[in-house]
């Protein structure tokens, strides 16, 4: 029963991946379990739980530019106007900028999400159970991604278990629903992921997740101007309402053309 020898491994192997899924969901999902719910969160702690590190460089130009000390040219250029940032995250901006006080956008975006001012912000919200840690966000991505690679692996035992020429007069269609038992699995464990695992952000832990929502309405009722850098901190540029400022960060460079 040559079959069954390809059988036994499409077992191991979604057995083992479905296993490894639950276990880092599991993990994730752990995170924070507990935070402090009297915690306040700043509209930086709200553009990184919401969408991470460069939705908080996206909140930090998009401030300075409402208050004119920073302009962002919808060419695509960023140009200094105050060099004396307000808080390190304004601060990190510049730095990124710069000495010559003029650079493109789209570095400055990725140098200064990158910046540790950034990486001090997700520390903090990751020891306060609010965060996602990078090792679970990959953990559950990589899950998810052997999972997938288990039930092709299950597909084409089965397919290569049906071509065998002697099944020892076993039913092709027994020996079928002996390989979708596994296949079954690996697709369960695919749909529970997309929908217990994937709707949440993949910056902030379900305690995180819990408190944004919580508080998206009294950050709304704080002011005009923080009402409108609340909702560039939730839903990113795609909130901001001027123009110029949207084709700024929207604008590519186009190609050269050759004559």
């Amino acid at each position: 029963m040559f079959w069954v020898l390809l059988l036994l491994p499409a077992w191991a192997v979604a057995g083992t991946a479905c296993t490894r899924l639950c276990l880092a969901a599991v993990r994730a999902a752990a995170v924070g379990a507990a935070p402090d719910r009297e915690r306040e969160l700043t509209l930086y702690e709200v553009a990184f739980l919401s969408g991470g590190p460069r939705r908080v460089a996206d909140l930090a130009m998009v401030s300075m530019a409402r208050r004119r000390r920073l302009l962002l040219a919808h060419t695509g250029w960023a140009t200094v106007v105050d060099p004396h940032g307000r808080d390190e995250m304004e601060r990190a901006v510049i730095g990124a900028i710069g000495p010559q006080g003029q650079s493109r956008i789209p570095p400055v975006r990725a140098a200064a999400a990158a910046a540790e001012a950034v990486q001090r912000l997700a520390d903090r919200l990751v020891r306060a159970g609010l965060a996602v840690p990078d090792g679970a966000r990959t953990t559950v991505a990589a899950g998810i991604r052997r999972v997938r690679a288990a039930a092709v692996a299950v597909v084409a035992l089965g397919a290569a278990a049906l071509l065998l020429p002697d099944r020892e007069g076993v039913p092709r269609d027994l020996v079928a629903l002996w390989f979708a038992l596994p296949l079954v699995l690996c697709l369960g464990c695919l749909a529970i992921a997309l929908v217990e695992v994937c709707p949440c952000s993949r910056w902030a832990s379900p305690a995180g997740q819990r408190l944004l929502d919580t508080l998206a309405h009294r950050l709304g009722r704080t002011g005009d101007e923080h009402a409108y850098l609340a909702s560039v901190a939730v839903r990113g540029i795609r909130a901001v309402g001027e123009p110029e400022l949207r084709a700024a960060f929207a604008h590519r460079d186009q190609p050269l053309r050759h004559a």
